[in-house]
């Protein structure tokens, strides 16, 4: 794992709101990778959360619009909790201290990681805010995205637009079909340029939950696989949302309260391990 970040690239995901880490992974790692989140998504046969019988694709109560977005992707969330080969994956003390190193934070904590095939002749996700629909409000949370197949500008790459996460807010735009709906609330992201992430299987991108993004649509007859975990950086506190927290953990909160439950949410790297 490429895991040493230098100042130049700390600085442009500081100014950005995205960096892009080529060769993140050599190539037994991607094999390595791909191997385990492929047999831990079958393992799961379907099921979105670990806590609940929901299925890939279904009606979660977090996008508008289920039928559009079963065709978007399957989504796998927090395969860690059921899965020993992914939970040793996700929590690389390397992987938590690139995080923490970006985001300018002591300590980083998973929110949830999510496996995410874009089928083929998938539809594109429409440009959103990741931050707004998580059950705390930092301004330094952001996810990590690795390519575990060549990922182009035919098969449904990410794009980001530069710099967005100095903009936005905690307000929740929400997800839908449309895909300039959130230029309603940033009208001014309207008229730029959008950059493109077209990475190879083994790369990744960081990007914070305030950066605007959005991903293509599959215009071929391949999957698009990547794999992703999104952080909480350590010390964030409830909000009041559920997102993917648990019933039973959700209605034992209070705004306010300290996300630090290790069962849901562990702690990966805190600079005083050093």
């Amino acid at each position: 794992m490429k895991h040493k970040l230098s100042e130049a690239q700390i600085t442009s995901y500081r100014n950005n709101g995205f960096l892009i880490v080529d060769d993140f992974l050599s190539q037994p790692e991607v094999e390595h990778w791909k191997t385990t989140i492929d047999e831990a998504v079958k393992a799961r046969k379907g099921r979105k959360f670990p806590h609940s019988e929901i299925k890939t694709g279904a009606s979660d109560g977090i996008n508008k619009d289920a039928e559009y977005f079963g065709k978007v992707f399957d989504q796998i969330i927090n395969l860690w909790m059921t899965d020993d080969g992914v939970k040793e994956i996700m929590f690389d003390k390397n992987l938590g201290k690139m995080a923490a190193e970006l985001a300018e934070v002591d300590g980083i904590r998973i929110w949830h990681d999510q496996s995410l095939v874009k089928q083929p002749w998938g539809n594109p996700t429409a440009w959103h805010l990741d931050t707004p629909f998580w059950s705390f409000s930092h301004r330094e949370a952001l996810s990590v995205w690795v390519a575990l197949e060549d990922v182009t500008l035919q098969n449904g790459c990410l794009y980001f637009m530069p710099g967005s996460q100095k903009d936005t807010d905690f307000i929740e735009p929400g997800i839908g079909a449309n895909m300039g709906d959130i230029f309603n609330d940033y009208p001014n992201y309207a008229k730029k340029d959008p950059t493109p992430s077209i990475i190879k299987a083994g790369s990744c991108s960081f990007h914070n939950g305030l950066t605007i993004h959005a991903a293509g649509v599959n215009m071929t007859p391949y999957t698009r696989k990547a794999m992703t975990c999104a952080y909480m950086p350590d010390g964030s506190v409830f909000n009041g949302k559920q997102n993917v927290l648990p019933d039973d953990y959700f209605k034992s909160l209070k705004i306010g309260d300290l996300l630090n439950n290790e069962a849901q949410n562990p702690l990966i790297y805190h600079k005083d391990w050093e």
